[in-house]
């Protein structure tokens, strides 16, 4: 019997129909029954009889020893990287415990969405193995360093497999850290794949489709409503994750997505200008100062909360509305500017900029040195003030300029 033969299994006088699919363990077998749910039965004491074979195809991929795997279909489709950070859309049953561990490269998540087979050309690489939880700039770079040679090795578009919880930073951080020829396009899946309403395969198929798309973008790749029908495709400046566990939890934050997939058609569209494919050099800036730090002013907070921020390099403060603080708190802020550190005001709302010259409290601001980052979302806000420390000699006017679509042209009635 082979990963994708039809079977049923008997053990302890329980019988178990599906499709037999890959396991992560030697001791158990892994059943995907009619109704969508996975089941792992132990093979010792198991009775298999095969009632079809090669119901799906799932194809071989080859190691080739390095964290680097290919599959190989056509030479006349696109070339497609697939690079793995772990997460849902990469994540396996453990059979043992019951829980679901971030366990596959990107060759099982090949294995594991058939679906892909005949779109692409695939190269499998797996940059790190965590839940999106545990992302580090250490790992920011690796990835960004495991893009540019992808891309530089002959990829025509990248997907990058990643947790939900921390995809907006990541994108981010990808956004500033590449100028690139081609797309690159996160996706992950709010469900695992042992759940009948699982998002991972529709997610993959839609990313893989944008991938050999004409924007040259950095895009997260997520469902556009909770039916399996359209993925929208966010700008990775942009994006935000608004809900816990909806398949349709990311939403681009003050505009329209930048485009969307239709799954069942395949189509690719776009509702914004992008960048074409091939238009831009790739670049790779991945320096990135780790010393920035985000906070969130909330009423009653102790000052002493903010003494850590001392030996900070740089400091984006999550404002109420327009962008306020406690007056009490300015003078520290103004401390920290005095002593070198960059310190940028966001906005705690969804919608709407930062304008710190309408309120007393704002004006204090801005003559304590805090400079105003417009509508950049806070964590977008953070991760460019890490990649802006490092980068270009003006960081403090960097925040206030948009580089990568993360700060939006202000509209004002005389323009």
């Amino acid at each position: 019997m082979n990963a994708g033969d039809r079977v049923r299994v008997t053990r302890a006088d329980v019988t178990n129909e599906g499709v037999l699919m890959p396991s992560s363990t030697e001791d158990h077998l892994v059943v995907k029954l009619d109704g969508g749910y996975n089941v792992g039965i132990a093979r010792e004491g198991a009775d298999v009889d095969v009632l079809e074979t090669d119901v799906y195809d799932i194809e071989d991929a080859q190691s080739e020893g390095d964290g680097t795997s290919e599959i190989e279909f056509d030479d006349d489709l696109p070339t497609i990287s697939l690079i793995s950070t772990g997460g849902t859309i990469a994540s396996t049953v453990d059979y043992r415990t019951g829980a679901v561990t971030a366990q596959f490269d990107a060759k099982d998540v090949l294995r594991a969405v058939p679906d892909l087979a005949g779109r692409a050309n695939y190269r499998g690489r797996v940059v790190a193995n965590i839940l999106s939880e545990n992302m580090t700039t250490d790992v920011w770079v690796d990835l960004a360093e495991a893009v540019a040679e992808e891309i530089e090795g002959g990829a025509d578009g990248v997907v990058v497999m990643h947790g939900t919880d921390t995809m907006q930073f990541s994108a981010s951080a990808m956004s500033f850290m590449l100028d690139t020829p081609v797309p690159i396009v996160f996706t992950g899946s709010q469900r695992s794949a042992d759940r009948p309403s699982s998002d991972n395969v529709m997610n993959a198929v839609c990313a893989v489709e944008a991938a050999k798309a004409e924007a040259a973008e950095v895009m997260v790749c997520m469902h556009a409503s909770e039916s399996d029908d359209v993925c929208a495709l966010h700008e990775g400046t942009r994006v935000r994750k608004n809900h816990t566990s909806r398949r349709d939890a990311f939403e681009t934050v003050g505009a329209k997505p930048l485009g969307e997939v239709d799954y069942e058609a395949e189509e690719v569209t776009f509702r914004r200008d992008y960048t074409p494919r091939c238009e831009a050099d790739l670049a790779l800036h991945a320096d990135i100062e780790s010393e920035v730090e985000l906070v969130k002013f909330t009423p009653g907070m102790d000052p002493a909360a903010l003494d850590y921020l001392d030996e900070k390099a740089g400091v984006v403060i999550e404002g109420t509305g327009l962008g306020h603080v406690h007056t009490d708190l300015i003078p520290q802020f103004e401390e920290l500017v005095e002593g070198g550190t960059v310190v940028a005001m966001t906005s705690q709302c969804l919608e709407g900029r930062v304008c710190d010259r309408v309120y007393d409290t704002g004006r204090d601001l801005l003559d304590a040195g805090v400079v105003e980052a417009g509508d950049t979302l806070p964590g977008t806000a953070k991760v460019k003030l890490m990649w802006a420390l490092a980068n270009v000699a003006d960081p403090t006017d960097a925040m206030g300029r948009n580089l990568e679509g993360e700060l939006t042209q202000r509209s004002v009635p005389w323009e």
